[in-house]
């Protein structure tokens, strides 16, 4: 495997037409869920820019595969120095494969500068599809589907992350984070409160791997289970907002709002809470309008 020691347009270049650039995906867990044209990929590369080459290696030689491109390293600490070079490369007709530690380039890790200034100097861009922590965690975690959004890492800081969840408060779709996992605890605690003890939710532990492990409940129960620590990678799945809808202020209305809240899971103090919130009036006129109506028909 060589090493690139610096930009060096292969000869001839000025009469090639221009590379292309692979975002290759690679395994979150074990080699053997690797998609096969990684492989070939990775064994056809004129130049390879792997976020950790020493992965690279241990990854090629999983797969069988002798890789003769030169290699380079490109992480977030190098992305702005490396990406000019690399589109030179690409502009001069080499084929570069981007390859990072676990899943596909660019969501949540080295690409987007890259994959932005290829775009920008008219070079094809494709990808190898493959594993990806975001869908798998979203399908295994058990919460709507239909419509989701990625936030990836929350701000490390206490006051920017809180910021950043009541922003995401009212956001109605499944939402999906990544965290490292001595910030899950405290993670899940700030989520508890800017979204409630009760809102549903996934933590999905070293997905693929054997030990992996998915823990379901509302973030209060979660964030407990989390606060002395967890290990490995962590995705956290969040279940999105109920749309609030506007309840009429009448007993009947408040009494039926309150059986739609029950059946949908919700226990009868928490939902009291929330159709008094929908109503605009105070907990006690839809408890007694629930209890009142109980009473009345022998409850």
């Amino acid at each position: 495997m060589r090493h690139d020691r610096g930009v060096t347009p292969k000869p001839g270049a000025e009469a090639e037409s221009a590379g292309v650039l692979v975002l290759a995906a690679t395994p979150i867990g074990q080699s053997s869920d690797a998609p096969p044209r990684l492989a070939s990929e990775l064994a056809r590369a004129d130049l390879i820019a792997a976020e950790d080459t020493r992965r690279l290696a241990r990854l090629a030689a999983d797969l069988g595969v002798d890789v003769k491109g030169r290699v380079t390293s490109y992480f977030d600490g190098n992305e702005t120095v490396r990406t000019p070079g690399l589109v030179e490369r690409l502009v001069a007709g080499d084929r570069v494969v981007l390859v990072t530690d676990a899943g596909m380039p660019s969501v949540s890790d080295p690409g987007y500068r890259l994959v932005a200034a290829a775009v920008e100097a008219g070079v094809t861009v494709t990808a190898v599809p493959g594993p990806s922590a975001v869908l798998t965690a979203l399908a295994v975690s058990g919460l709507p589907v239909d419509r989701f959004c990625f936030e990836g890492f929350l701000p490390r800081k206490a006051g920017e992350r809180a910021r950043r969840l009541l922003a995401l408060a009212s956001e109605e779709r499944t939402m999906v984070f990544f965290e490292a996992p001595h910030r899950t605890g405290a993670t899940l605690t700030a989520m508890a409160d800017a979204f409630g003890v009760d809102r549903a939710a996934a933590v999905c532990r070293e997905l693929t791997k054997t030990h992996e492990e998915v823990r379901r409940g509302g973030l209060g129960d979660l964030a407990v289970w989390a606060a002395d620590g967890v290990r490995g990678e962590v995705t956290i799945v969040v279940s999105g907002a109920v749309r609030s809808i506007a309840v009429a202020a009448d007993p009947d209305s408040l009494r039926a709002a309150v059986e739609a809240e029950e059946e949908s899971g919700t226990d009868r103090k928490e939902a009291i809470r929330t159709v008094a919130a929908r109503a605009g009036v105070p907990k006690r006129t839809v408890y007694d309008a629930v209890h009142n109506i109980e009473h009345r028909s022998g409850a």
